[in-house]
């Protein structure tokens, strides 16, 4: 008796909350900080199903579509853990880590444990960060993507046209749609046009409309995508494809502000802020007589280039961070994670295809890991191919460069910790893997600096 009134006050004063269930998932016990956690005001929780305290969440329809509980850790992966948030009673939401263990026998019935963590704070700053290194679909710490998401702004202030450039998949339609966002035309329409993906006979039907009988097939009168976007952005997507007769009579439209439907000679006013993408060199085709130069000058009044993936390396973190959480999501994994090697791996390649590549290989990924986590043998041979030696994805973590060092100031610490937080894109393993700590002590400086 006087081992289980010490086993229930050493219970009552852990920070994790437990919930103790039976071989049937109902709950028989749960500890102060676990009552807390869950609203629990008096014991009319004895009896209930667990996932009814989790209603909602992802876990909870797991655990009730698999008929037992979706957190028990499997030999082959590992602890598993689950991040939701709550809202109690009092309408106060918290955010909760959960994992599980297997009980040995007892007489008391009591067949597994649920171990809640209150990471409110933990995940407020996750969500500051990617705040503070976000602007609508761009992501970036980098001081070369700090600096473009000044210039978006300041483009966005403009009604100026823009031209963007940069390589293929470093996020140039995102660019686009911040600068819509951001502008006071953000209530009106945006319509993007991929010019390469039209032939030369529809481009134009396309960009202008059409009178009925026009040509054939044309059997009723169309508005073209500078109409649709009238009040509104229109982008205009590799650019650099487009003939010299659609450049004529886009330039036209530059300069007149109307445009002309196929088959018609009646002018159309528009009002539209023109954007244009390309990841060709514009000036080099405007030398070898490929592009008007009148044209290029009209469309690049504001330049903006996008960099490529590899000349913003220490961004490459945050993107998987977003990118695996987004696929996670799509794919119905909350519990992925990626391996420290697997993590060099990525950091390590050049990603010709950059951000859009990255995207790609995190999918094939996803799609072939056979358990929660993420390993060098579930990425694209190519990456891991292309890792250098002194980054190998099978190197040792004792290999790893370790941030961290016990210096006995605590403010030092906490800066040494936000910084290296920041660089892992808010994934708390991968910054104290960094660091040299473990999750549970990182968590402990986390509280400790709250």
């Amino acid at each position: 008796m006087q081992n289980l009134m010490t086993l229930r006050v050493f219970l009552d004063n852990l920070e994790e909350g437990v919930l103790f269930l039976d071989g049937e998932r109902r709950v028989l016990q749960m500890n102060l900080a676990a009552r807390r956690m869950l609203g629990q005001a008096d014991e009319s929780f004895i009896g209930s199903l667990c996932p009814s305290h989790f209603a909602g969440t992802t876990c909870a329809r797991e655990c009730e579509i698999r008929g037992n509980c979706s957190l028990m850790p499997t030999q082959e992966d590992g602890r598993k853990s689950q991040d939701v948030t709550l809202k109690l009673p009092d309408d106060e939401e918290i955010s909760l880590r959960m994992w599980a263990m297997r009980l040995p026998p007892n007489e008391s019935a009591m067949s597994y444990a649920i171990i809640l963590r209150d990471c409110s704070r933990e995940m407020a700053l996750e969500k500051q960060i990617r705040e503070r290194w976000q602007l609508g679909g761009l992501t970036g710490r980098s001081r070369t993507m700090q600096d473009l998401y000044q210039k978006v702004l300041r483009a966005a202030a403009s009604e100026a046209n823009v031209l963007i450039t940069g390589e293929s998949g470093v996020g140039k339609e995102l660019v686009a749609r911040a600068l819509h966002d951001n502008s006071s035309r953000a209530k009106g329409e945006y319509v993007a046009v991929h010019c390469a993906s039209l032939q030369e006979t529809l481009l134009e039907s396309e960009l202008f409309g059409h009178a009925k009988g026009a040509f054939s097939g044309a059997i009723a009168a169309r508005p073209g995508r500078f109409e649709a976007a009238n009040g509104g952005t229109l982008l205009l997507d590799e650019i650099g494809e487009i003939s010299p007769a659609t450049q004529t009579k886009l330039l036209r439209v530059l300069q007149e502000r109307e445009i002309v439907r196929v088959g018609e000679n009646r002018p159309r006013k528009v009002d539209v802020r023109v954007i244009a993408a390309t990841h060709r060199d514009l000036a080099a085709m405007v030398k070898r007589g490929e592009f008007r130069e009148d044209l290029f000058y009209r469309l690049r009044v504001l330049p903006l280039d996008v960099p490529p993936l590899r000349e913003r390396r220490e961004d490459i973190p945050l993107l998987i961070s977003k990118l695996l959480s987004n696929l996670a999501e799509r794919y119905r994994r909350p519990d992925l994670t990626l391996s420290p090697e697997a993590t060099i791996a990525l950091e390590a390649y050049d990603w010709p295809g950059n951000v859009r590549h990255l995207f790609n290989a995190l999918e094939y990924a996803v799609v072939h890991a056979a358990g929660t986590t993420i390993r060098p043998k579930d990425l694209p041979s190519e990456v891991v191919a292309g890792a250098p030696p002194q980054a190998a994805p099978f190197a040792t973590a004792g290999g790893l460069t370790h941030y961290y060092r016990t210096t006995g100031d605590d403010t030092a610490e906490w800066m040494l910790i936000q910084k290296v937080l920041e660089e892992s894109g808010g994934n708390k393993a991968e910054a104290a893997r960094r660091l040299g700590m473990s999750r549970t002590t990182l968590w402990k400086r986390l509280n400790q600096a709250g």
